[in-house]
């Protein structure tokens, strides 16, 4: 134990120096002359080894190995207290254990070992409670897990904690690839020993519920260390410093988040128990080391090991309402929960957001509240979904290379028509009516950009009704949903088939693609900004347009509508330096490609891209399919399948 280690070295001193008080003075003089050359000697060392170590940090946080990350600005305000200690396991950035006892300084996140030193054995990374005690502050470790395939969620979360000035961080490593990476990069990881696979599980899949009992046996391993465990899923951010917050209920056991939709209350005070009905998020949630924690996590994980079947989040929900209520008090918000003495919390889902409540509801903004975090439930597209809406958000950090991508942007002014967005009852009609207009404009951004070798910005994409996995009647009754709504791609594009590679002689050349917000991220560097070329759709015949640029630098381009491949490649091999190409319409702004095959490989790409409204009430199948060339089929209505024969998509 770190108590007992250094309660035995500061006795050691004490009885030397008694020792030496009770000596004659040619001894004391000998005993001070050799304390003090020791002491002066040990402070020249460690000074010596910790400037070594200080000066190796680079400036690339997201950079591979053996390249060192930058230490974040953030961790200077880091409580130092607790980064003192004598390790005997190693998490990142901490200094190998060597023959002596001494004290040493656990590393700034961010900050990787030297490039000279070599990767430390698996055994000094596994979780031991002096790991944790030199990472808490104020008594409170923040915990996430996962596997090399959640790399860049995990880096987010990260680095979302340390520029909010939080260093009380642990990350478990689920498999050896994603803790050598981690470590290289100044993170702080331990070794779950779970030897899971490196390739993303997939919700709902036998590793995806083991991935679940980990993170069970994890909760029941750490708090008998008597620290508070914040537990984590990756896919979620940290947006403000939840650690007063919580503070604010030092009576709870636990404090969880939820999927609930409907506010039920206006202000940053606890959702409350008696009308937050639906399940308790086990994405984020709080855990103080009381007995009655303890039992809760040791009865869950009991219950979990016992029967394979059960959804961690499901047992969950069911263990701790076996017992729901009374209110502990008439104030806290807090309920007596699982056995009638643990103390339960629902954190507000206003600013504990879901998926829901952030990117569909934005119910922060309608409540003028701060959020603390948002977590990529209620989403489709699996993990590449869950990314892009951080992206579109712009809360997701990426490498340097994801804002300058070869061979440059293309853009476009998105132009709809007021009553197309507000006119109407907002049905399954006016709905689809909007989404299609929208369809055929990114239909023709997608030519053009693979015509041109650019990635697409997508636009905004407004919604009249929200997408859900049952059947609604459009938005869900008593939520704060707004129509029309700027809804996530996932809810009309298959994000996850627009990112899957495809043979290309079937499907041709792969269309990259940004989030809509993309322009407006503060990461996107100047030279690209700058680089900037206007295209201004005309009528072809009209006065400049189509005329020739007489110069090579970035500014405004009148370019006929209705203009055919030749004339696109003609024109824009010109502006191949240029960074972004932003047209002001897609309205008739390509006529097709002259290749034939070509066009029949784009078709055969794009029409993958779209995917299903869901859901018609009382009516099975109730998902109705969107369909890329809506407006080939005279006869198209949004109509669910009428029967399972008729349940394919539109290909």
């Amino acid at each position: 134990m770190v108590g007992g280690g250094g309660g035995g070295a500061s006795s050691t001193w004490r009885n030397a120096y008694q020792e030496i008080a009770n000596s004659k003075p040619l001894f004391v003089a000998i005993y001070a002359t050799v304390f003090l050359g020791i002491v002066f000697s040990s402070l020249y060392v460690f000074s010596a080894v910790y400037s070594a170590n200080s000066s190796s940090s680079s400036t690339s946080w997201l950079s591979s190995p053996p390249s060192i990350p930058r230490s974040i600005e953030n961790t200077r305000h880091a409580d130092q207290s607790s980064n003192f200690s004598k390790p005997t396991t190693l998490g990142a950035g901490s200094l190998p254990p060597t023959s002596n006892p001494q004290i040493m300084q656990i590393k700034p996140i961010w900050e990787s070992p030297p490039r000279n030193t070599r990767f430390p054995p698996l055994k000094t990374f596994r979780l031991t409670k002096q790991l944790v005690q030199q990472r808490v502050k104020d008594n409170v470790i923040i915990v996430t897990f996962g596997n090399y395939a959640f790399m860049d969620f995990i880096l987010s979360w990260v680095k979302h904690l340390t520029d909010l000035g939080l260093s009380n961080l642990l990350v478990g490593a689920m498999d050896t690839k994603l803790l050598e990476a981690l470590y290289w990069k100044g993170v702080p990881v331990f070794d779950m020993g779970s030897h899971m696979s490196t390739a993303d599980v997939g919700w709902g899949s036998p590793t995806f519920h083991k991935m679940g009992r980990e993170k069970v046996i994890l909760i029941d391993a750490i708090l008998p260390y008597g620290v508070e465990l914040l537990m984590c899923d990756t896919d979620m951010v940290w947006l403000k410093d939840p650690l007063p917050y919580l503070a604010r209920y030092p009576e709870a056991d636990v404090l969880t988040s939820s999927d609930q939709v409907v506010p039920t209350v206006v202000d940053d005070s606890l959702d409350l128990w008696q009308q937050a009905g639906a399940a308790y998020n086990i994405g984020i949630f709080h855990w103080r080391p009381t007995e009655s924690s303890k039992k809760l996590a040791r009865e869950w994980k009991e219950m979990l090991l016992a029967d394979d079947k059960i959804w961690d989040q499901n047992g969950f929900n069911d263990i701790v309402r076996r017992q729901l209520g009374p209110s502990v008090d008439g104030d806290s918000g807090l309920v007596y929960a699982f056995d009638g003495s643990l103390k339960l919390g629902v954190l507000p889902a206003s600013i504990f957001c879901s998926g829901h409540t952030y990117f569909v509801q934005a119910m922060y903004q309608q409540l003028r509240l701060e959020p603390y975090a948002v977590h990529t439930t209620f989403q489709y597209a699996g993990t590449e979904g869950k990314r892009h809406r951080l992206r579109e958000a712009m809360v997701f950090y990426d490498p340097p290379e994801y804002y300058d991508a070869p061979g440059g942007f293309v853009s476009f002014k998105p132009s709809i028509p007021k009553s197309m967005l507000l006119d109407g009852e907002h049905n399954l009609e006016t709905h689809f009516s909007l989404i299609n207009y929208q369809i055929k404009q990114i239909r023709t951004a997608l030519a053009i950009a693979s015509l041109l070798k650019r990635t697409l910005v997508m636009p905004p994409l407004w919604c009249r009704l929200d997408r859900l996995w049952f059947g609604h009647p459009g938005v869900l009754v008593g939520s704060m949903t707004r129509q029309p709504f700027l809804c996530p791609l996932d809810h009309v594009f298959e994000v996850n088939t627009m990112l899957k590679e495809q043979p290309e002689e079937e499907f041709g050349p792969a269309i990259n693609f940004r989030e809509y917000s993309f322009l407006d991220n503060p990461s996107l560097p100047r030279h690209v900004k700058e680089s900037w070329l206007d295209v201004q759709l005309c009528q072809e015949g009209a006065e400049d347009c189509g005329a020739p640029n007489k110069t090579s630098r970035p500014g405004i381009l009148r370019f006929p509508k209705r203009s055919n491949e030749e004339m696109f490649k003609t024109t824009f091999s010109s502006f191949k330096d240029v960074k972004v190409i932003q047209f002001s319409s897609m309205q008739d702004a390509f006529v097709g490609f002259t290749d034939k095959r070509r066009e029949e490989k784009f078709r055969n790409r794009v029409k993958r891209y779209v995917g299903i409204w869901c859901c018609v009430e009382n009516h099975h199948p109730g998902h109705i399919y969107y369909d890329m060339y809506w407006d080939e089929k005279s006869d198209w209505k949004p109509m669910p399948p009428q029967s399972a024969e008729d349940d394919h998509p539109p290909w």
